[in-house]
């Protein structure tokens, strides 16, 4: 995966950096696995918004992407690596030899003709997905379950991976890419590898345009606003607006919103960026 730079032959594209998509080998979806997704512009079911700065956007269809991984022991084909709009990863198009079609996430390395496999039989390869006690320590690893047969909740957007550091008792220590270090059932799934499409982060839209297309609106900042619109509205000629706050006087930068009494904060031995 690599990004492109393009000449400024307009104002557009003086900026723009994008992704080379020389990996994907199909445009068209399998038909099977998508649905109709519905844009919601931001409102209720009651038609008002209630969440600002969101509408329009190109029509998207939804892929199902398999996080269970729970055919175990039934080997599976890359048939295609994808683009998936709906989020930052590639996905690969697997064909099971019962017949069985699915989406997963892409990891770095993945190749159509290769062969995967789940289960706690499988090899710590990449792409196969196994129960974190069959894994060995020090793998990087990715798409893992916080409970088992849930699917995956953790480490799934593009070049994002995780490590399985040690193990104690019942449980694997791993350490997520915030910086976090949590422990995590060893029953739990979890692939092997990284996230693909690890050059998303060098991307740059280029225009505003761009984010229009991905369903964004334009956000304007609380300091340019009336008092009565924003408590840090307000003010003669440029002023610092005070504290960052949200627009309901929430402070934005500092204030912890975990709460102390989370059943999961005991799974967790050290917090991200702990100062």
């Amino acid at each position: 995966m690599a990004v492109r730079k393009f000449k400024p032959t307009t104002p557009g594209q003086r900026h723009k950096i994008i992704g080379t998509f020389e990996e994907i080998t199909a445009s068209v979806p399998e038909k099977s696995l998508t649905i109709g997704k519905r844009s919601t512009g931001g409102r209720n079911n009651y038609g008002k918004m209630t969440v600002r700065y969101i509408g329009g956007g190109h029509k998207r269809k939804y892929r199902f992407i398999d996080f269970r991984r729970d055919k175990d022991g039934i080997p599976a084909v890359v048939k295609t690596i994808e683009y998936d709009p709906n989020r930052s990863a590639r996905i690969a198009l697997l064909f099971y030899a019962d017949g069985e079609k699915r989406y997963i996430i892409a990891p770095n390395g993945l190749q159509v003709g290769m062969t995967l496999l789940s289960g706690p039989d499988a090899a710590p390869e990449i792409g196969n997905a196994l129960p974190l006690q069959n894994i060995p320590v020090g793998t990087v690893i990715h798409n893992i379950e916080l409970r088992p047969g849930q699917g995956a909740l953790l480490v799934r957007s593009a070049g994002n991976f995780a490590q399985l550091t040690s193990r104690e008792d019942r449980y694997c220590v791993i350490k997520l890419p915030s910086g976090e270090t949590r422990k995590i059932l060893s029953a739990c799934k979890a692939t092997v590898g990284s996230v693909g499409n690890s050059d998303h982060a060098l991307e740059s839209s280029g225009k505003a345009g761009r984010s229009r297309w991905l369903g964004r609106r334009p956000h304007n900042r609380g300091v340019v606003m009336n008092p009565h619109d924003h408590p840090m509205g307000g003010g003669e000629g440029r002023q610092s607006g005070g504290h960052p706050r949200s627009r309901k006087g929430l402070y934005a930068k500092g204030l912890k919103t975990r709460s102390p009494k989370k059943q999961s904060s005991k799974y967790i031995i050290d917090r991200a960026n702990k100062k």
